[in-house]
């Protein structure tokens, strides 16, 4: 099965309400005349065909975050595809091997072009999805915008890429759907797509479980209670409404209020059944003794101590991608990661086309995530099985410290 082919994503200008109606809008880029883009659904095991069309007025790419992806189809120009020019086109054509929460968004200039709004979810069902009363996805970011919306277009600033990154002025939730009814059972699909702002999450109006983190579902779920997401992560939550659906931006004073989804009506027959784990990706399962044991270190920055790399960041000493691999993995090696905090900023490093686990505190694997949070100084162990082949970025999806050093490639022969 497959979707329409090719759907087309046409990216260009676009007008949005970023700020409450009545107020000014901001002048965007978007897909299909929106941002965020199109929602994208389909089921696990179809065919993914995408047809982008560049309208922006210089080049772009999309990449398909999360996705366990053939490698010419992950959207990295230099990397796995030449980049899509100015009013080119490029076609995607790609199996989907796992059900979740994803998403998708410019790889080229993306501290500015996803700044700007190339961006939009990408939604894969499984064969039999739980059974709830509405499936809505949620995506949190910041826009740096002016009072009256207009986009402040300090893109490229180098005080931004040398501290947290490009903060926004204001934020906000995106739900795809305004109401529910009390009493409904409803699974949330959380996605941070800022550039650089991680947001503690704390949801009021529900009681419920947390089910899935990165597209990959939980063994058991957990309960739900305040989140962190750093760029790029998701988070599935399944929950009954016991009143508005309130998105709640912790702070050391009263909370920033995100947005909300109303109540209107109750559900007469609500469902009852226990929420249980969502089915289990098939993926490889790591190694009783990893076959590589390696450390990266993230350096540089302000504040930061001198590092070897000729940027802002680097990485191991590297900044920016170099032209032999950091490593090179035969197919199906498992590699245990130590990944070091050196600065004095937090990071979000993405491994793209696998997902990895995050280690517990007595080693075990804990869940799968393609994007792993450190904060300044912390370190943490990622255990991967790297079976698919080719050429896979790893970078701070804090996207100005990607465009000033902090990222690397790896290669799975």
């Amino acid at each position: 099965m497959a979707l329409a082919s090719p759907m087309v994503l046409r990216a260009g200008p676009v007008t949005a309400q970023i700020m409450p109606e009545g107020d000014g809008t901001t002048a965007l880029w978007g897909f299909n005349g929106s941002t965020p883009g199109p929602e994208l659904r389909a089921r696990v095991g179809d065919m993914l065909n995408v047809r982008f069309e560049n309208g922006i007025g210089s080049g772009s790419a999309i990449h398909w975050h999360g996705i366990r992806i053939e490698n010419g189809m992950d959207g990295v120009p230099g990397l796995t595809q030449p980049l899509v020019e100015a009013g080119a086109e490029h076609d995607y054509s790609f199996r989907l091997p796992d059900a979740g929460t994803f998403w998708y968004h410019s790889h080229h200039r993306s501290w500015e072009q996803v700044e700007r709004g190339l961006y939009g979810a990408l939604i894969i069902e499984e064969e039999t999805p739980p059974e709830v009363n509405h499936d809505i996805t949620v995506i949190v970011d910041d826009w740096r915008i002016e009072r009256t919306g207009e986009l402040i277009e300090d893109f490229g600033n180098r005080h931004d890429f040398a501290h947290g990154g490009r903060m926004g002025t204001f934020a906000r939730i995106v739900p795809t759907v305004s109401t529910v009814r009390k009493g409904d059972r409803v699974r949330l699909r959380i996605i941070n797509t800022a550039t650089a702002r991680i947001f503690p999450l704390e949801i009021t109006g529900i009681t419920g479980k947390i089910v899935a983190l990165d597209g990959m579902p939980l063994a058991q779920p957990r309960d739900l209670e305040r989140s962190v997401l750093a760029p790029a992560q998701r988070m599935d939550v399944i929950a009954d409404v016991t009143d508005t659906v309130q998105f709640l931006f912790p702070t050391g004073q009263d909370p920033y209020p995100l947005g909300d989804i109303a109540v209107d009506g109750e559900n007469p027959t609500p469902i009852t059944a226990p929420i249980a784990a969502l089915p289990q990706p098939r993926i490889s399962q790591p190694a009783a003794t990893p076959d590589h044991r390696l450390t990266m270190r993230l350096e540089g920055g302000a504040m930061g101590g001198r590092h070897a790399g000729d940027d802002i960041w680097s990485l191991n000493g590297v900044s920016n991608l170099p032209d032999a691999p950091w490593q090179r993995f035969a197919r199906g090696d498992t590699v245990q990661i130590t990944i070091v905090n050196d600065t004095a900023f937090p990071h979000g490093m993405h491994l793209h086309g696998h997902h990895f686990h995050e280690l517990e505190e007595d080693g075990s694997p804990g869940p799968l995530r393609d994007t792993t949070l450190l904060m300044r100084g912390q370190s943490r162990d990622i255990l991967c099985v790297f079976d698919n082949p080719g050429k896979w970025l790893l970078h701070c999806h804090m996207l100005g410290h990607q465009a000033s050093g902090m990222k690397t490639w790896l290669e799975v022969a």
